[in-house]
């Protein structure tokens, strides 16, 4: 059995706290740190800097919004986050509900199961070398499909 940690929100005051556990636990051989975010702090500047304080312990989105981010921004800042922890970064990805998607990113709640499956296959592909992009509209805001602009990859190789 392995043990994980779960920071919560963070910005509700205990951030210091947070940190200390996060470091004990990584300490006493726990396997993942989790971090959530909401409408007011984003779990990505969290959990970079609970990595860059830590040794061990892996690190996890608990979870990257969909509607906050377009799907190839999730990519690369999961990459990035992997890079710079050294392989422990976990990513942990949710369509959240109703009142945050529309109330906070002003992306419409809709076919939360569909644009799951799309947002997650478009963020696979962004790191599989050589292998653009998909053309489609993910969730509706992935850049334009008759535009000029052709189909990517990412410079980047995940840890």
């Amino acid at each position: 059995m392995q043990l994980g940690i779960n920071l919560g929100y963070w910005g509700g005051g205990m951030d210091a706290d947070n940190l200390a556990v996060a470091q004990e636990a990584d300490r006493l051989g726990y396997a993942v740190c989790w971090a959530a975010e909401a409408y007011g702090s984003d779990a990505a500047t969290v959990l970079t800097w609970v990595a860059a304080q830590t040794e061990r312990i892996d690190v996890g989105s608990a979870i990257f919004q969909i509607p906050a981010r377009q799907p190839a921004m999730t990519a690369m800042t999961a990459a990035t986050l992997d890079s710079l922890s050294g392989g422990r970064f976990r990513l942990g990805l949710g369509v959240s509900g109703p009142q945050v998607s529309e109330g906070w990113y002003g992306v419409k709640f809709d076919k939360p199961l569909s644009r799951t499956r799309e947002y997650v296959e478009i963020v696979r592909k962004a790191h599989v070398p050589r292998t653009p992009r998909p053309r489609r509209r993910a969730t509706g805001r992935c850049r334009c499909p008759a535009g000029p602009g052709k189909p990517t990859s990412s410079r980047s190789t995940p840890a």
